[in-house]
């Protein structure tokens, strides 16, 4: 792992400022870039950490405040460690700015984003990777297939709602889709059942879509996310050695 620096950045975008966290490696260099997209209870200091751990390895990650419409970073007011069983009021504030957050907006953002990251001198030229977690493993997948000529890899992880009925789902993007993608989902996960894990394969499968989409057995929605109660660590370790292979064959 090597040295890395963070540092607040503000990401213009058609309808505001995001505010947001860029980390690179320390030695000045533009290196491969790659977004990361919150979950529902937004940046904070676990996903710098994540952000951090991907610089050490050798890229340049951007994680945008995708809730920046309703103010700068922290969005809410959490407790240091995120149990929603014992704190289900958190729903209550979190449950409609995550649904004001339309996927037209949402990719709106999206090419805010690639654009900015596009322009930094920390990164290198040509396309980037993604990785999402619960709510950004949609957007991911969203972003794969607004931005097809931006996008050489996408993950995400214990995604949910990846491949409903709904005119709007994600898995409907497929066809536009150049990237490689790896998903990794809970098998314990009531917003992604079988039914959708299976319609999201055979979509993916049928546009020829290069792909990996892996049950995590044991782990829970949300189970990379160690400042919370979902949290299983041999979940993580396996998100981290298939994200980081992801991006290995990717750059």
């Amino acid at each position: 792992m090597t040295s890395v620096q963070g540092t607040s950045v503000d990401v213009r975008t058609e309808d505001g400022v995001a505010d947001a966290y860029l980390v690179h490696p320390g030695d000045g260099l533009p290196h491969p870039g790659v977004l990361l997209y919150q979950d529902a209870f937004g940046l904070r200091p676990h996903l710098t950490s994540m952000a951090d751990r991907l610089a050490g390895a050798g890229y340049t990650v951007l994680v945008p405040n995708v809730f920046y419409r309703h103010g700068r970073s922290p969005v809410f007011e959490l407790p240091e460690f995120i149990d929603t069983d014992s704190r289900p009021d958190l729903w209550d504030s979190i449950g409609p700015v995550m649904q004001s957050l339309t996927p037209e907006l949402a990719m709106r953002d999206a090419g805010a984003y690639l654009g900015w990251l596009a322009e930094s001198p920390f990164v290198a030229d040509g396309p980037v990777a993604l990785t999402g977690y619960c709510m950004g493993a949609r957007l991911s997948l969203l972003t794969a297939g607004t931005y097809p000529d931006r996008v050489a890899a996408a993950a995400g992880f214990h995604g949910g709602r990846l491949a409903t009925d709904a005119p709007d789902s994600p898995h409907l993007v497929a066809e536009r889709i150049t990237a490689e993608l790896y998903f990794g989902h809970a098998d314990e996960d009531p917003s992604l059942p079988p039914e959708q894990i299976q319609l999201l394969e055979d979509t993916l499968t049928k546009a020829g879509v290069r792909h990996r989409c892996e049950v995590y057995p044991g782990a829970h929605h949300g189970f990379t996310q160690a400042d919370t109660a979902a949290y299983h660590r041999e979940g993580d370790e396996r998100h981290w050695a298939a994200l980081l292979d992801l991006l290995k064959r990717t750059f």
